[in-house]
C-alpha cells in the first residue's frame, strides 16, 4: 500500500511540474546569458551577491503570481484590470510590450549570433527559427509546448559543465556570494539593474500566473507548485553563477572586454578551448529558443487577459484568433528586425534595463493584489514573503536612483 502510494503521489507531482521550471529558466535567455556574460566579463565575481539575494526575490515573487493564479483562476492582466480599472491596465500593457518587443528581438539575435559563431548566416538560422517557434505555439498542444519548454530548459546543463571545464577559483566565487561588493559607477549601477531585470522580469509575473490557470491547476496543487517555484529559481540562478563565474575566470582574469554573448564564446576559444566555446554556443542557442517560446506567449497572455479576450494553447484560431495574432506579429516583427543592420546589443540592453525599472511597478500590482483579503481571501502573503518582496521592489528603486545621480554627477 505505501509502495501504491507513493507512486501515485510521484504522478501527481509530475503531472502538475512546469509552470516554475519554465518560467524560472526562462529567465535565463538570451538578454539573460549576455548580462551574466557582460557581468562576469567586465567585473569579476563582484555581483555574485546580487545573484545569491535575488534568488529568495526570484522564488518569492513567482510564488506569489501562482498562488493569485491559483486562488482567482485569472491571469495577472485580468486581475489587475478587475481592481485598478483600464487605464492603469492600458499603461502596465504598454510598458510591458515595449520592453518583451526589445527581448524577443535578443532571443532571435542569440539565435543568430549562436550559429555565427560557426559561420551559418542568420537570414538562414532566423527565419528557420521564427518558423519553428510559431508552429510549436499554434499547432501544438498546451502538452506538447510544455514538453518543448522543459526540453529547452534542460539544456541549460552544458553552463554548469562549461563551468567545471574551465575551472575557475570556486573558493573565491563563493565568499564573493556572501559579500558584498558595491561600485560607484554607472556601468556597474546599470549592468546591476541589467542583472536584476534579467533575472526577475515583468514578463515572467505574467506568463506563470497565467500559464498555472491554462493548465487548469487550482488550491490543491499549491503545495508542488510552491516547492516547483523555489527549485527552479535555485537552479536558474546556480546556471547564472556558473555564466558568470566562467568569464570571470577566463575574459576578466586576462581583460577581455565583450559585448554580448557571442562575443563571451568566441573570446573563450584561446583561453578554454574549443569544446567550451562549442558548450557556450549550444546553451546560448538553447537559452535563446526557449526565450523567443515564451515571451509571445507571455505577452498574448498578458494582453488577452488586460482585455478580456480568449487566450490558451487549446483554443483553435476561430476563438483564440487575437491570441494567436499577438503570438504571430512578436515573432514576426523581432525576428524581421534581426535581418536588418541594427544595433541588437544597444536593442537587448535596453530592454533590459526597461525590465529592472518597470518591475517595480508590476511588483507593487502584485503586491496589492496578493494582500488584499477580498481577493486572496485566507491566501494573503505572511509578514516574510511582503519583506522580501518590499526589500526587492526597493532595492531596484534605490539603485535606479544612484544610476541617475552618478549620471548627473
Amino acid at each position: 500500500m505505501k509502495s501504491k502510494h507513493f507512486w501515485t503521489k510521484l504522478i501527481f507531482f509530475f503531472s502538475v511540474i512546469g509552470p516554475g521550471i519554465i518560467a524560472a529558466n526562462a529567465d535565463n535567455d538570451a538578454g539573460g546569458i549576455s548580462t551574466y556574460s557582460i557581468v562576469g566579463a567586465h567585473f569579476g565575481v563582484k555581483m555574485l551577491w546580487v545573484l545569491f539575494l535575488i534568488t529568495f526575490s526570484l522564488a518569492v515573487t513567482q510564488e506569489m503570481g501562482v498562488r493569485i493564479g491559483l486562488v482567482t483562476r485569472q491571469g495577472l492582466g485580468g486581475v489587475i484590470r478587475e481592481n485598478f480599472g483600464l487605464k492603469w491596465t492600458a499603461l502596465a500593457m504598454l510598458a510591458m510590450l515595449v520592453a518583451n518587443m526589445g527581448t524577443i528581438t535578443a532571443e532571435f539575435a542569440g539565435i543568430a549570433s549562436s550559429f555565427e559563431i560557426f559561420g551559418v548566416s542568420k537570414y538562414l538560422t532566423v527565419p528557420l527559427g521564427a518558423l519553428v517557434v510559431w508552429l510549436v505555439l499554434y499547432k501544438g498542444s498546451f502538452k506538447t509546448a510544455q514538453k518543448v519548454f522543459l526540453l529547452f530548459s534542460a539544456f541549460y546543463i552544458v553552463y554548469i559543465i562549461n563551468g567545471f571545464v574551465i575551472k575557475p577559483d570556486f573558493g573565491e566565487a563563493l565568499r564573493a556570494l556572501v559579500t558584498p561588493t558595491l561600485e560607484w559607477s554607472g556601468a556597474f549601477l546599470l549592468a546591476m539593474i541589467a542583472l536584476i531585470g534579467t533575472t526577475i522580469t515583468p514578463w515572467g509575473q505574467f506568463f506563470i500566473q497565467s500559464f498555472v490557470v491554462d493548465k487548469g491547476l487550482d488550491l490543491k496543487h499549491y503545495k508542488i507548485e510552491k516547492a516547483e517555484v523555489f527549485l527552479g529559481a535555485i537552479i536558474t540562478n546556480i546556471v547564472s553563477f556558473f555564466i558568470i563565474i566562467s568569464t570571470a575566470a577566463t575574459l576578466y582574469k586576462y581583460g577581455i572586454d565583450i559585448k554580448d554573448a557571442k562575443d563571451a564564446a568566441l573570446g573563450l576559444v584561446p583561453l578554454a578551448g574549443k569544446f567550451a566555446q562549442g558548450l557556450f554556443a549550444f546553451g546560448l542557442f538553447s537559452a535563446s529558443m526557449l526565450g523567443a517560446f515564451i515571451l509571445p506567449v507571455a505577452t498574448a497572455y498578458a494582453i488577452c487577459e488586460a482585455f478580456g479576450w480568449e487566450y490558451g494553447f487549446n483554443t483553435n484560431w476561430q476563438s483564440g484568433k487575437i491570441f494567436y495574432s499577438i503570438i504571430l506579429a512578436v515573432i514576426i516583427i523581432p525576428a524581421g528586425l534581426v535581418l536588418f543592420p541594427i544595433d541588437q546589443i544597444k536593442i537587448m540592453l535596453i530592454s533590459q534595463d526597461i525590465n529592472g525599472i518597470l518591475l517595480p511597478i508590476i511588483l507593487i500590482f502584485v503586491m496589492k493584489i496578493i494582500n488584499n483579503k477580498k481577493i486572496m481571501g485566507e491566501h494573503t502573503n505572511r509578514p516574510l514573503g511582503n519583506a522580501i518582496a518590499w526589500l526587492t521592489i526597493f532595492g531596484i528603486i534605490a539603485a535606479s536612483i544612484m544610476l541617475l545621480i552618478s549620471a548627473i554627477i
